[in-house]
């Protein structure tokens, strides 16, 4: 049980109510007492046996994140009972599965798009400058941005140092000058959310705008934007966070005039850009330049008609008819 106790406090002129922490003071549940909870609340146990084998592996809490939304979590007085009758603890897993399968998809997919970004990042550079170690001159990079500039710096060395890779002890055992080794061998250890950042950095050049291109964007602030929100998306995925019906923090641009078919003005506005639909979107015109006989579309399908009975694509922001849309048609 918590409890919060306030007190006001005077200043001239103003006066503050000061709230106390709350003392936590839930005790542990066990297995058995966890079902009991969870049946209680309204939730169907087909077979207590199985249901407790599964909270063995996936924890109360974390089981929680997928039964949320089908609680009452405003009235305090209910104790989170289930809204919507008749569910079963085998349909909260069969959901729990689907969202672990899909960030598996989306992992795997985005590894796709991390190794092209990387590749023609350090190609386009490589050819305009014509400096094998282009990302340490900060001449690149916006002024106002040095100190950020230096961050990014000290992150890639900082990588380049923890890395075990054999062709970067070769280069420490081989070459003294430069300290750190070309492009084509730093940015192959640094992590994705650090190539966004040191993309956005960049000066808009001839080198910048050509690696946007490259992608079939024609607009190089939508190329940071993509790239920021899917290295984000990434992490997710990484750390086995919940993706199925979660709000991004990062709002998506959502072109109309790309290089390429993408989606017109209309579809674009109408699309959340916080929700997973409008990320896999921006994945799959990605993808369609990396290797225009991918399988995500095919793949992302198969996975949701096996999605279970709680699925809703709404909750990802799927729109009706979704599968029509020019950028999962193929047309």
């Amino acid at each position: 049980m918590t409890s919060h106790a306030s007190r006001k406090i005077s200043a001239p002129g103003e006066v503050f109510e000061i709230y106390s922490m709350a003392t936590y003071t839930k005790p542990p549940l066990s297995l058995d007492q966890q079902l009991n909870k969870l049946q209680s609340r309204g939730l169907i146990i087909e077979n207590r046996g199985d249901a407790a084998h599964c909270l063995e592996n996936i924890s109360y809490y974390r089981l929680r994140a997928y039964t949320f939304p089908f609680q009452d979590n405003k009235n305090e007085t209910q104790d989170h009972h289930f809204i919507r009758e008749g569910i079963r603890f085998s349909e909260i897993i069969d959901l729990y599965q689907f969202d672990s399968n899909l960030r598996a998809l989306i992992f795997h997919e985005i590894e796709n798009i991390e190794v092209a970004f990387r590749t023609r990042l350090v190609y386009h550079y490589a050819m305009e400058t014509h400096d094998s170690h282009w990302y340490t001159n900060a001449e690149l990079f916006f002024p106002h941005s040095k100190r950020t500039f230096e961050n990014v710096y000290a992150e890639i060395d900082a990588e380049i140092g923890r890395s075990k890779e054999e062709f970067l002890i070769h280069y420490k055992n081989s070459y003294s000058e430069p300290t750190l080794p070309p492009a084509w061998m730093a940015l192959e250890v640094v992590s994705f959310g650090v190539l966004s950042h040191l993309y956005r950095l960049l000066k808009k050049d001839k080198g910048k705008k050509a690696v946007a291109e490259s992608f079939g964007l024609k607009d190089i602030a939508t190329m940071e934007n993509w790239l920021h929100a899917i290295s984000i998306l990434r992490n997710h995925c990484a750390h086995h966070n919940r993706i199925w019906n979660r709000r991004f923090l990062i709002g998506l641009q959502l072109p109309y005039n790309t290089i390429y078919p993408f989606m017109d003005k209309q579809t674009t506005e109408g699309i959340k850009n916080n929700k997973l639909f409008a990320y896999m979107c921006c994945m799959k015109y990605l993808l369609d330049r990396i290797n225009p006989g991918n399988q995500f579309a095919t793949s992302l399908v198969k996975l949701m008609d096996r999605g279970g009975n709680l699925l809703s694509v709404k909750d990802m922001g799927f729109p009706e008819n979704w599968q029509k849309l020019s950028i999962w048609n193929g047309n």
